[in-house]
């Protein structure tokens, strides 16, 4: 499915074509500061007026009511005397009704947190805490989680939904609001330098860090990707990914948006709805992360999978092993694959198709978009340094970890690294006297090689973080919930590869203080941590190996991953069906590399 990189053919003139328009849209963003995303509802209402801008089950809103809305819970963060940076948490499923609150909110200089739906308990609180919001804003659904997780002191808390609590409802009194345009004495002088966001991402380790997100990045990632994706009034597009992520809630949306198009937001992706929904909607898009296009290609023949008018798939995370196979069976004409971090200032783009990479950068934007693969030594976990103490830049086919130089200044939108609430999680993310004395540059935390021709391939993350379906796991929050369950001595977690399967699934190492009590380690986990993060197999051992700085040594184990004739070890493997962990013999460990067992 790839072709040229440039030249006269068709292929290349859409390539060049593409990056064009995205330069294009975005220049204009430093030169007007004031215009920013929330800011632009209303000129779109003018234009768009009753055409459709966010579509579900649940709700339908045009632009013109969406501009409405917004403009109520703008009035409502007034009503509240909530001030300029001000943080509101937002915890809500997939509806209209989430976008058209932050938005309104971010008019008039509230941050708003999105909190990770799947979060619980400590995790909860901890993302909480992070930002000290002044308000929290909860789904009705959600809300039983919510106050078991609510720090002490709590803020108010506002739901959204019916039943019977104490607690205001926040739907009543937007309700109640005015919906017409904001008035002068209202609107607050926000400009794209301003603090927009606050989104969630695992970071390297620990518990999830808070991070920042600038209004001028809204626009910058809204109007490149419309350009990218050569977005119109005609386009709709099927997005099924969580609200609260930065690819689901922002850059579908926004790309659309200020296209004039359409979004249809379905609160949770279904393998066996997906293609019928797709000809419902009519929807010629559809966002992707890598998990959700295996699980489909894995599902039987749907009557609906190439009736459909898609023009393009965009999103990030499709495997090599997964995309020609993909685009063929299901009669996709174009994938665009992207790698980027909410926070990070490394975004590469696969303008050309090419299956299985993450990006490349054309060589006439190499000035703009500067990313440096260093080596790495992953066993020492540090850099390689040369006799001077500085980088080693890799070779083409060189695995090392993807490095960007931090950029300042109005025209530099895109490169900032805006860092997160928590000065200490963004000094972490920096590296210093990188290829001279006292410079410093962005960490990805991500290892990736480049080909000869400049394409980029993710090849795995660094340090103690995995990524299994969609989400960063950082596996210090998991061997902190694995030890505080009665009789587990030591907890050593990490990822290990799965055949066929997008990122890798978590394994935990045990050391047991007396017998193993294997099912109330699972309801222990599952009421600590969201499903994605609970291990996916358990290794029962007699002691646990350190290294020399009194560290579990995970290299060797990871390499040795869930195969049973790695080890005399005990294995265990969270049976979905049966929801247990069962013996994982060879036989069952056949079943799962041949993907024979539903993960």
């Amino acid at each position: 499915m790839s072709g040229p990189l440039a030249g006269p053919s068709a292929a290349g003139r859409g390539v060049a074509a593409a990056w064009r328009r995205a330069l294009e849209l975005t220049a204009p963003i430093p030169r007007r500061p004031e215009r920013v995303l929330p800011a632009m509802l209303d000129e779109l209402a003018d234009r768009h007026a009753d055409a459709p801008a966010l579509l579900s089950e649940r709700e339908r809103l045009t632009y013109r009511g969406l501009a409405a809305q917004a403009n109520r819970y703008a009035r409502w963060a007034l009503e509240q005397g909530l001030s300029r940076g001000d943080v509101v948490c937002l915890l809500m499923p997939n509806t209209p009704e989430y976008l058209a609150c932050w938005l309104g909110l971010t008019r008039v200089g509230v941050v708003v947190a999105q909190l990770n739906t799947n979060l619980l308990g400590r995790s909860l609180t901890h993302c909480i805490e992070l930002v000290a919001p002044a308000r929290i804003l909860c789904a009705s659904e959600m809300l039983e989680k919510l106050t078991a997780a609510l720090p002490k002191p709590s803020p108010a808390v506002w739901v959204h939904g019916d039943g019977a609590w104490d607690f205001p409802r926040i739907e009543l009194a937007v309700a109640r609001c005015p919906s017409d345009r904001l008035t002068a004495s209202e609107r607050r002088p926000i400009t794209i330098e301003d603090r927009a966001l606050f989104t969630y991402t695992s970071g390297t380790t620990g518990l999830p860090s808070a991070a920042s997100l600038s209004h001028g990045r809204l626009m910058q990632w809204s109007h490149w990707w419309a350009g990218l994706m050569g977005a119109s009034e005609s386009d709709r597009i099927y997005d099924c990914l969580p609200l609260y992520h930065s690819t689901g809630g922002i850059v579908a949306p926004g790309a659309m948006l200020v296209a004039g198009g359409s979004v249809v937001i379905r609160e949770r992706f279904s393998a066996s709805d997906f293609w019928e929904d797709l000809c419902r909607w009519d929807c010629n898009i559809f966002q992707y992360i890598g998990e959700l296009c295996r699980y489909l290609l894995r599902a039987g023949p749907a009557p609906h999978e190439s009736a459909h008018r898609l023009r393009l798939a965009c999103g990030n995370g499709l495997r090599p092993d997964v995309w020609p196979e993909f685009q063929r069976r299901f009669h996709i004409p174009r994938v665009l694959e992207f790698y980027g971090a909410a926070e990070g200032s490394v975004t590469l783009f696969n303008v050309e198709g090419e299956p299985g990479a993450i990006g490349r950068i054309p060589p006439y934007l190499s000035h703009r978009f500067r990313v440096v693969l260093v080596r790495y030594d992953v066993d020492a976990d540090a850099h390689e340094r040369d006799p001077q103490g500085f980088c080693i830049p890799c070779a083409a086919g060189e695995v090392g970890e993807a490095l960007a130089p931090l950029a300042s200044g109005p025209s530099n939108v895109a490169s900032r690294f805006e860092g997160y609430s928590n000065p200490v999680a963004t000094e972490r993310k920096l590296l210093r006297d990188v290829f001279q004395p006292g410079d410093a540059w962005f960490r990805t935390g991500d290892l990736m090689r480049k080909d000869e021709r400049g394409f980029f391939y993710f090849v795995d993350r660094v340090g103690d973080t995995y990524r299994w379906k969609g989400e960063n796991v950082a596996t210090s929050e998991v061997e902190e919930a694995l030890s505080a369950f009665p009789g587990v001595a030591h907890a050593n977690v990490y990822g290990v590869a799965v055949p066929g399967a997008d990122g890798k699934a978590g394994m935990a190492a045990l050391v047991w203080a007396g017998e193993p009590q294997l099912a109330g380690l699972r309801a222990h986990l599952l009421s600590r941590l969201p499903r994605h993060a609970c291990p996916l197999f358990l290794r029962i051992r007699g002691e646990m190996e350190i290294t020399g700085t009194l560290k579990y040594r995970k290299a060797e184990l990871a390499r040795q991953g869930f195969d049973p004739r790695a080890s005399a070890d005990a294995l265990y493997f969270d049976d979905a069906a049966a929801q247990e962990y069962v013996r994982l013999d060879e036989a069952a460990h056949a079943r799962i590399v041949a993907g024979a067992v539903r993960l």
